[in-house]
């Protein structure tokens, strides 16, 4: 075991993750952190989460801790929770055995189980990078190094521990964390480790479209999204993530409004400022929104159905790829939508549209659209203006009725989702999970009521 004494104090590792090796080390066990905590620690920047590797088994680690649980199936660790934080604890793993390998991977190789324990040596070769697989002894303050991690670190660059192609088809979405840290680290990703990006990202069709979400997450919404983007794109990886918009990205500016939006989440990342999944998911699919919505209203269908028909069909296409939660595509259906009520700035519409919880999420998509060269003829401006002028005034920008361009007759219905808490600009967290409800038709108050 490589050793390397460094000078990282107690004080900047998370007290809670101390707890938990402290427990671990002194009922007679192995435990050590582990990962992207002691990599981020390293290179002076804030861990985000902190993990724990053991020679104690999952059972024996959720028996020490009553505030437990054990999760998982192809890969089962335990969860010790203190109030809202996690510190996740893993056992080392080993090698699979021939026997294992036929019962525990696909024909693919793709792992299906991974629940084979081994010494720590054995689990320092299986991690993924080797910048991941740097160990850290905190009695005595020491960093453990099997697979020269520390070299890499110090060359910022990133290297997978073995060989590239097996790697990659064990498990596919190594290859987005390897985009990921590239982007987040400003690394670059070592040429070995780089050349099979290209040839197996279709290797992530094999990958359920829930946890192609959370990596989607992990991609655009922790602060490197622009990045990221450009990373997925610069190795041909995007398009197995969103194959109907990597299709139409030069459609329209779509790119360019992709990567505005993931830059102003960045922005409010790094303010602390609330974010939302519903605004990128909407960047992300308004080509694909686009393309159904006007093949449907070219073959004689009205705006009203071409609209919500056009969205069902972008929205369910994208579904066999990655998940997307209807807390999320509802919220995001809304912004859409919205786009095509916007230009109607007549009578009591404009007010109306004020009041609406997604106004501000779709008034700040409307300028990213202008922004990324879509002639809107001064929409933005317009909006902008009429919220900054007093009720009194606002009377006098009115535009009258009928005189609207791109004005649409989806003006006169709306998402009804009121049982789906929304978000203000890539806002709060949207707190319901109802699905979308089928648009339905406002009745028009009779002239005699207010």
């Amino acid at each position: 075991m490589s050793e390397a004494p460094i000078d990282l104090s107690p004080d900047y590792i998370n007290v809670n993750a101390l707890k938990v090796v402290n427990r671990l080390t002194s009922s007679g066990y192995q435990a050590y952190l582990v990962g992207g905590c002691v990599r981020d620690l390293l290179l002076g920047n804030n861990p985000k989460d902190f993990d724990v590797a053991t020679n104690a088994h999952p059972d024996e680690v959720h028996e020490l801790f009553r505030n437990s649980r054990l999760i998982g199936r192809r890969f089962k660790i335990v969860h010790v929770r203190f109030g809202r934080e996690i510190i996740e604890v893993a056992t080392f793993r080993a090698p699979h055995s021939e026997q294992q390998t036929e019962q525990n991977f696909s024909n693919e190789g793709m792992i299906l189980s991974d629940n084979i324990y081994g010494t720590f040596s054995e689990d320092s070769a299986r991690r993924d990078f080797t910048v991941n697989a740097l160990y850290y002894d905190a009695e005595s303050d020491t960093i453990h190094d099997e697979v020269k991690g520390l070299e890499d670190l110090g060359k910022r660059q990133i290297r997978l521990i073995g060989d590239p192609d097996s790697r990659y088809r064990e498990d596919p979405v190594r290859m987005l964390r390897a985009v990921r840290f590239k982007a987040k680290l400003a690394f670059e990703i070592e040429p070995v480790t780089a050349e099979p990006l290209r040839r197996l990202g279709l290797l992530l069709r094999d990958i359920p479209p829930a946890r192609l979400f959370e990596e989607v997450l992990k991609l655009f919404m922790t602060g490197h999204g622009e990045r990221s983007f450009a990373v997925l794109r610069e190795y041909d990886l995007f398009g197995w993530l969103f194959p109907d918009t990597n299709r139409l990205l030069e459609t329209a500016h779509g790119a360019e409004l992709i990567r505005l939006a993931l830059a102003s989440t960045d922005r409010r990342i790094a303010l602390d400022m609330p974010v939302t999944p519903a605004f990128i998911f909407a960047a992300l699919l308004w080509q694909p929104y686009l393309e159904q919505r006007q093949r449907r209203e070219q073959s004689g269908e009205s705006a009203y159905v071409a609209g919500f028909e056009g969205a069902n069909e972008a929205v369910t296409r994208q579904l066999s790829v990655t998940s997307i939660p209807k807390r999320f595509s509802g919220p995001m259906r809304d912004i859409w939508s919205l786009q095509y009520r916007l230009p109607t700035r007549s009578g009591k519409k404009p007010e109306t549209l004020l009041l609406h919880k997604r106004f501000r999420a779709a008034y700040d998509f409307l300028l990213l659209r202008e922004e990324s060269g879509e002639k809107l003829g001064g929409l933005g401006e317009w909006w902008t203006r009429y919220q900054e002028t007093t009720e009194e005034l606002r009377g006098d920008m009115l535009i009258a009725r009928g005189s609207e361009k791109n004005s649409s007759a989806i003006d006169d219905f709306e998402i009804d989702d009121s049982e789906a808490d929304g978000s203000e600009p890539n806002g709060s967290e949207p707190n319901g999970n109802a699905p979308a409800k089928r648009p339905r038709r406002r009745r028009r108050k009779p002239a005699s009521q207010s």
